[in-house]
């Protein structure tokens, strides 16, 4: 009978095509398996310095990614699907994620604790995560009323926050104006075609997280018709760096659902 290696060390040399699997990696403490990353890796900054840069994000030079030799590539989504397939071609074994809620990310996190044998940390990341879910949702159980939260990606066209940027909305207390958008996977789907939709929405909360570029709240705020809204009558318009929150990996959780909850608290008091 054929006996196959199993085991600490499966998988010695994984390029990450996706900065949330180089944080989740090192979150198991199976940083060495990392051979590579994308340039537009933020997390942990650590990363940056010790790993090689071998590809962007929706774009690469497969020989790059070729030679330092990976013996499993990590990607995620459609998004980086002709990446995948072409080093499929090239003999190379991948893995695509496309997680876009929060049971994805725990998945997520869950299957890469396998693939390096790290069944463990991961059950202990998974717990410290739910943890800190359970801990936002009690203290926010607490509140007498819930706002209405507009979360913005991207100003150009308008769109509307992902499907865990909604649930992680209301675990912290409030409601997804955009929520009837937020399960669509797509950008595209989610693409605010008229701007007077959120004014009708009367968002009494606005989050700015425009991935890639630095928000501008004045901008948002001088929108023909938004001076109406709640949010920017009340001064609650406020940023939350996107590497802090539309990056599907434990940040989200860890960095962006505390400064969620920050912003609700604020309005909640403003209301007494």
């Amino acid at each position: 009978m054929t006996e196959y290696a199993t085991g600490q060390g499966c998988y010695r040399r994984i390029v990450c095509l996706c900065t949330e699997a180089v944080e989740t990696l090192y979150a198991l403490g199976a940083q060495d398996a990392i051979a590579g990353i994308s340039g537009f890796t933020t997390r942990p900054a650590r990363a940056r310095r010790e790993k090689p840069k071998v590809s962007g994000f929706s774009s690469s030079r497969i020989e790059r990614i070729l030679a330092v030799e990976p013996d499993l590539v990590i990607g995620f989504s459609d998004m980086q699907a002709e990446i995948c397939r072409d080093l499929a071609a090239a003999g190379v074994e991948v893995h695509l994620f496309n997680q876009r809620d929060i049971a994805g990310i725990f998945h997520m996190v869950r299957v890469l604790a396998v693939l390096v044998d790290r069944q463990e940390q991961g059950r202990e990341l998974c717990a410290r995560l739910q943890a800190q879910i359970d801990a936002t949702r009690l203290k926010a159980g607490s509140w007498t009323a819930r706002p209405r939260v507009y979360f913005e990606e991207w100003n150009d066209p308008l769109i509307s926050g992902i499907g865990w940027v909604s649930e992680l909305i209301s675990i912290a207390g409030g409601d997804d104006a955009f929520a009837d958008l937020a399960r669509h996977a797509g950008a595209k789907e989610r693409i605010i075609a008229d701007p007077f939709e959120v004014v009708r929405r009367a968002p009494d909360i606005i989050i700015g997280s425009w991935c890639g570029k630095k928000f501008q709240p004045d901008s948002l705020c001088n929108r023909p018709g938004w001076d109406s809204i709640p949010a920017v009558r009340n001064g609650m318009v406020a940023e939350i760096k996107s590497a802090d929150i539309l990056s599907p990996g434990p940040s989200a959780i860890a960095e962006g659902l505390p400064q969620i909850a920050a912003l609700i608290e604020r309005w909640q008091h403003a209301q007494k």
